[in-house]
């Protein structure tokens, strides 16, 4: 017995061995595996650790003021081993200045003042900002050093215009605005690059530590606050009937109409302060947002997200009462929560609540979508599961986005195709995700498209978003096809479960994989994330073996996808032999793959389905 447990640990120690050898590492990944923050075989390390922060943040939204006032109290606690002399703020609306770098054009509606930091103290001593800066970070020195383990408390004042022009946040309508990445945060500092000091140029996303927050909003009366977290005090802020119809949405499965239009008009579903505060807490979570209205309707219900607790999440909606495709917002949002949880990736949603706000920028925040609006009420459920799919990555794992946002996107996307077909079936499914997510990649032959998905998103201007959604979507499917349902969400489950509300990186993932499944799957995530690869597969030939025939099959575009070999016999007949990615493990370039028949062949026909083929002209062969 201890000799078979001492053999079992060599082998174990060999094959993390092999994967930390065979795929490249930059020189500050490997940095931190040397010092024991990250580990091998996947798991975070023994002296892994990370930043954490209380923030108790007040802001008053007084529409249609555009103007937003804010006050908080953040206590900074620095996990690491490191003396921080200085703090990097993160001031994302800064990317509203004039000057600001970003990687589109801006619209004069899109422009303004940024944020203005009216104090800024640490440890109660005031501190100079400069304002004028068209920064989105911003590093603070500090009177004192904040030593290893130790905290500081940081209190700011600050105010913004919201931007006429809506997209990711901004005015959505004159009395209707949207409130994103509102409030100065303290960026991540991190074991293997510092502090992130990435700036936001309005297309690469985000990378937030996980904190605890307290969250006043301060609106006029009628105004509905909806945001991240749970309400704290329902009684205080909506009238008696109202609240009454919020409590019983909580444990509802139909819609209930907690505000219609017609209450709306009634100037009677909040308090009738002249302003009402509405309180919200969320703990261990990556960010807050806000949406305020006076006019959109909402609705609410709620699913079982949990089978083994019973465990109920709310799901809501706010919205204009014409926008025919929210109001199936509620169910078709029950129906993600439940499915995610149950299905893909098949772990309980993790948050009391979901809120579909009605808005432009079709992008997730925790525990919020913000959605346009469309006609076509399918293509508005795709999007919303989508963003409701971002729940797991990035916000149930701590993704650096702007460094790596394949680690979410591509999730996002493998999770809204496998919806899908659950949906409306498998080939129609397939069918947007082809049109959607991969014919824009395969048929663009350009230098930039087939650049490694391992290229950092922040060195990406062309070939970002098929970098990020549908070539690494298409390498979990593969995967998928490789290892079998059971066992890839087994590895799955086991890379999700380490990394929880954690900073994991690419290599975290290609580790814990291969260790879970225990198989070394370093060729095959070479062969996907750090390649110039395509997928073009050629039908070389067909000749005739004892015992049926032999198959020539070259890869001229180099991924190692799974495919279809479809024969049709003389007879009339056809049959169709799947082949799994593995087949690529060995050789790469080409395979011979034995058909086992004794029928004759009249021809043959490659079919890769979703991984579509850059040529499919070579993809058939007739038997002479």
């Amino acid at each position: 017995m201890i000799k078979s447990i001492i053999l079992t640990a060599l082998a174990c120690f060999m094959l993390v061995q092999v994967q930390a050898q065979d795929l490249y590492m930059p020189r500050d990944i490997q940095a931190a595996y040397k010092k024991g923050t990250r580990s091998a075989d996947g798991t975070p390390g023994k002296k892994y650790w990370q930043n954490y922060g209380r923030y108790n943040i007040t802001i008053s939204a007084m529409p249609p003021d555009r103007n937003i006032k804010g006050t908080e109290q953040i206590t900074y606690i620095n996990n690491s081993p490191d003396t921080l002399k200085g703090l990097n703020m993160k001031l994302i609306l800064n990317i509203h200045k004039p000057g600001a770098a970003r990687s589109g054009t801006a619209q004069p509606n899109y422009l303004t003042p940024g944020i203005q930091i009216d104090t800024f103290l640490i440890n109660g001593q005031p501190k100079k900002v400069n304002s004028a800066m068209a920064t989105t970070n911003y590093m603070v020195s500090m009177p004192k050093p904040l030593m290893p383990h130790d905290s500081v408390k940081l209190n700011i004042a600050w105010h913004f215009q919201i931007s006429l022009e809506s997209g990711r946040e901004g005015m959505i309508d004159s009395t209707t605005y949207y409130l994103a990445y509102f409030y100065p945060r303290v960026s991540v500092y991190d074991d293997y690059n510092g502090w992130d000091r990435f700036p936001f140029l309005d297309a690469q996303e985000f990378y937030n530590d996980f904190n605890d927050y307290t969250l006043q909003v301060k609106a006029p009366k009628n105004y509905i606050v909806w945001a991240t977290g749970t309400l704290q005090n329902t009684n205080q802020v909506l009238q008696p009937e109202y609240a009454k119809r919020l409590q019983t949405s909580m444990t509802s499965d139909s819609t209930i109409h907690i505000a219609t239009a017609a209450d709306l008009a009634s100037k009677n579903v909040t308090a009738q302060n002249d302003v009402n505060t509405w309180i919200w807490k969320a703990n261990n979570i990556s960010d807050m947002a806000v949406g305020i209205s006076d006019h959109y309707v909402w609705d609410a219900a709620s699913a079982i997200v949990d089978d083994a607790t019973q465990r109920r999440a709310s799901m809501q909606a706010a919205f204009l009462d014409n926008a025919a495709d929210f109001h199936h917002a509620v169910q078709n949002g029950r129906n993600s929560l439940s499915w995610l949880s149950r299905n893909w990736p098949g772990v309980p949603y993790p948050f009391p609540k979901m809120t579909a706000f009605q808005g432009f920028a079709d992008m997730e925040y925790p525990m919020m979508v913000n959605d346009s609006h469309t006609e076509d009420i399918r293509f508005s459920q795709f999007v919303q599961d989508h963003e409701i799919a971002h729940t797991y990555f990035p916000f149930y794992m701590g993704i650096n986005e702007s460094r790596y946002a394949f680690m979410d996107e591509g999730w996002a996307t493998t999770f809204e195709r496998l919806i899908g077909a659950a949906e409306v079936g498998q080939e129609k499914a397939d069918e947007l995700y082809k049109s959607f997510r991969v014919e824009s990649w395969i048929n663009d032959a350009s230098t930039s498209e087939d650049l490694p998905v391992i290229t950092p998103s922040s060195e990406l201007r062309a070939g970002y978003g098929n970098n990020a959604y549908g070539k690494p979507s298409l390498s979990y499917f593969a995967l998928k096809d490789m290892l079998g349902d059971a066992l890839f969400k087994k590895a799955l489950h086991g890379y999700m479960d380490r990394w929880h509300g954690k900073h994991p990186i690419p290599w975290d993932y290609f580790n814990s994989m291969s260790n879970v499944a225990g198989r070394n799957l370093s060729w095959f995530f070479n062969n996907w994330f750090f390649t110039n690869y395509y997928i073009d597969l050629s039908l070389q030939n067909i000749t005739k073996v004892k015992g049926g025939y032999t198959a020539i099959i070259k890869n001229i575009g180099g991924f190692a996808v799974p495919f279809d070999i479809k024969l049709t016999y003389t007879d009339g007949t056809t049959e169709t032999i799947h082949q799994t990615p593995g087949v690529w493990e060995k050789n790469q370039k080409q395979i011979s793959v034995n058909l086992k028949t004794a029928k004759t062949i009249q021809s043959a026909l490659l079919d890769g389905g979703i991984f579509m083929d850059a040529d499919v002209s070579n993809n058939k062969f007739t038997v002479k």
